[in-house]
């Protein structure tokens, strides 16, 4: 049986582990709560906008879309990787990096895939197998839409000029603090658009309809990249935040062993030094 100052030492280097992970979990959740209200107020906006533009889109030619519609045969792919800056989130990143391998090998195997990478986790490790054209690891030290749109923008640009011919966004979708579903959206060329809601009312468009979806389409593109950006950083802070609570669960069910062991131990020491005492005695009567 281990000596009881090992089992100490393991005891209070256990504790130590504990403060931390319970001090990293609450700083999660404070994080998460302004991460989580930011998302969950910016879906309405983006998801009315994506229907208005939607709706306008269907009662026209396909044509009106521009190059951002066009759809080409695909040789050359970017995937705009999002992932985060640090690790202690369980498998957050790792499903992400999982998910584009996937996609890679099972969409576009011998095809050219470049990568954008969003978080340093994604790159260390993607950049290993694959070309990373471009990284944007600073966006998360002032996640605002405007250094987003600038994302944006040049993502648009190279797919304009013929770099690429399709562009995806992988990333995770925040559900709740627990869940993270991991996501592969089409970002470029913009989907074909359902048919339009009939509506009895005939309205009077200023300007016209192709203008407003000309103008409308830039602007959508750049909500969803911001969006699916919001949308991994509650992720993160959810998962990490899971994490840390079940890291420090386990470390007070190991503390919690360590010191009914230690108990154990101590209470042998003390038998065993009850046996001496006694033993000597009845030897010195004798």
């Amino acid at each position: 049986m281990a000596n009881l100052k090992e089992i100490r030492n393991r005891i209070t280097s256990i504790g130590s582990t504990m403060q931390i992970t319970s001090a990293m979990k609450m700083v999660s959740a404070a994080k998460l709560k302004k991460a989580q209200d930011a998302i969950t107020k910016m879906r309405p906006y983006a998801n009315k906008l994506t229907e208005l533009l939607q709706s306008l889109s269907a009662t026209l030619d396909s044509e009106v879309g521009g190059v951002y519609s066009e759809q080409k045969e695909v040789s050359k792919v970017l995937l705009v990787v999002i992932t985060s800056n640090r690790g202690l989130c369980g498998g957050f990143n790792s499903n992400i990096i999982k998910a584009t391998i996937q996609n890679i090998e099972d969409n576009y195997k011998g095809k050219q895939v470049d990568l954008l990478t969003i978080g340093k986790k994604g790159d260390a490790i993607l950049a290993k197998n694959y070309t990373v054209v471009e990284k944007h690891n600073e966006i998360y030290e002032e996640l605002t839409f405007d250094k987003v749109a600038v994302i944006a923008e040049r993502v648009m640009d190279l797919f304009a000029s013929g770099e690429y011919d399709k562009v995806e966004l992988i990333y995770n979708r925040f559900k709740n603090a627990a869940t993270q579903i991991e996501t592969i959206e089409q970002f470029l060329p913009i989907e074909p658009v359902k048919e339009a809601i009939k509506v009895n009312t005939d309205y009077i468009f200023e300007p016209s309809k192709a203008k407003i979806v000309l103008e409308l389409i830039p602007k959508s593109l750049k909500t969803q990249l911001y969006k699916a950006i919001r949308d991994s950083f509650a992720s993160e802070h959810g998962a990490r935040m899971t994490a840390m609570h079940k890291a420090t669960d386990n470390a007070t069910e190991l503390r919690d062993d360590l010191l009914l062991k230690y108990n154990k131990a101590r209470q042998a020491a003390i038998t065993n030094e009850i046996l001496e005492i006694v033993g000597g005695a009845e030897a010195l009567n004798n």
